[in-house]
């Protein structure tokens, strides 16, 4: 059983925060990494920067240019794992771009990302096609695959997206970019259909910011997503990891 599937295999509900690799430094990456899971992240989606990010709000868009504009690079990001891998007990979970696999070399770049000690990824931009063949190697290398189901994705396609995932869905919560948001949404129902049509774990991101919103969103899912939230406290403070810890603590 991988690690992933270890995590979702109780009752407790998850905690995934999002960060970006490299912001605001790659040392400051690996300090929160190290922080949050002290301080109860169960998986720690790690976002490998690139300069067209998708879905991405401004202040995610933001943290990557900025990172790209210090010269971070996925070698980078895969560094930061590798270096802190056996001091957390969390998952990782790479988020990244189908191009940045592809430029990388496909497969050897999956490789990379198992032996620098992720658990996980997430391809949110690969067409259906390149989709299947990257599941089918991540699972015969150890990784999960995990791909996005948005509020419109009718259910014949939620049971194909599911029949090619492994570890969780990361479903969203709203359509439009990431992005804090002033409440929490409202998921009950899409949720229960989602669930008629797959097993899988089902972890809620886009517009996940507050403990009430986690909470609010676990009644119904295995795992809260929060992303911008983290990203713009770890950008507003001269210690970012201690940021990044404080707001967990919180948020779990």
């Amino acid at each position: 059983m991988s690690r992933i599937d270890t995590i979702f295999s109780g009752d407790k509900k998850a905690l995934m925060p999002f960060l970006v690799a490299g912001y605001p430094t790659i040392e400051s990456t690996e300090d929160a990494i190290i922080a949050m899971d002290e301080a109860g992240a169960d998986i720690i989606e790690i976002g490998i920067p690139f300069s067209d990010p998708i879905a991405d709000g401004p202040v995610i868009a933001a943290a990557m240019h900025q990172a790209l504009q210090k010269g971070v690079t996925p070698a980078h990001a895969i560094g930061v794992v590798s270096r802190i891998r056996d001091r957390v007990s969390a998952g990782l979970v790479a988020m990244v771009s189908e191009s940045i696999v592809h430029r990388s070399g496909g497969s050897v770049f999956l490789d990379r990302l198992v032996e620098a000690g992720f658990d996980g990824v997430i391809i949110p931009d690969i067409d259906d096609l390149d989709a299947e063949n990257m599941s089918a190697y991540c699972s015969g290398c150890g990784l999960t695959f995990s791909m996005l189901v948005s509020p419109t994705t009718p259910p014949n396609r939620i049971e194909w997206l599911a029949s090619i995932s492994t570890g969780f869905l990361y479903v969203l919560a709203r359509v439009g970019l990431t992005g804090e948001q002033a409440a929490p949404p409202d998921i009950t129902k899409r949720i229960a259909e989602i669930r008629a049509l797959t097993n899988l774990p089902l972890a809620v991101g886009f517009g996940i910011s507050t403990r009430e919103h986690v909470e609010s969103v676990t009644q119904t899912a295995d795992a809260a997503i929060v992303g911008s939230a983290l990203v713009r406290r770890m950008s507003t403070t001269d210690n970012p990891a201690a940021a990044a810890r404080d707001f967990v603590r919180e948020l779990s």
